[in-house]
């Protein structure tokens, strides 16, 4: 598997000097599956915007990282997405899915 996207996110957030954000980072704190926000993808896009207006010096660089964070350049990887479907926490989340379906079908 290629490099984890938490990383390869915390590397560039580390790059910026964005050093708090990067080791939030590295726990999957803004990852699809590992973080625990509902939307970690907005979290991190939120959290750059507010990097760059504190950092005049660097707003320009941490303004492209929000752009790549918009381009979807930070998400799951498929390996990551297929890992997280066969993990318990991705079966679970199935089955509940498979769940809510079948009540909504029989409430119509």
């Amino acid at each position: 598997m290629s490099e984890h996207t938490k990383d390869k996110l915390a590397a560039v957030l580390r790059e910026v000097g964005l050093h708090e954000m990067a080791e939030r980072a590295a726990t999957g704190y803004y990852h699809d599956f590992l973080s625990p926000l509902d939307l970690p993808e907005l979290t991190l896009i939120d959290h750059l915007g507010a990097a760059a207006r504190a950092s005049p010096a660097t707003e320009k660089a941490i303004l492209a990282l929000q752009m790549r964070g918009i381009d979807g350049d930070f998400d799951a990887s498929t390996e990551e997405s297929e890992a997280w479907a066969a993990s318990e926490e991705g079966q679970d989340a199935y089955r509940q899915l498979i769940a809510r379906g079948r009540r909504n079908d029989q409430n119509r």
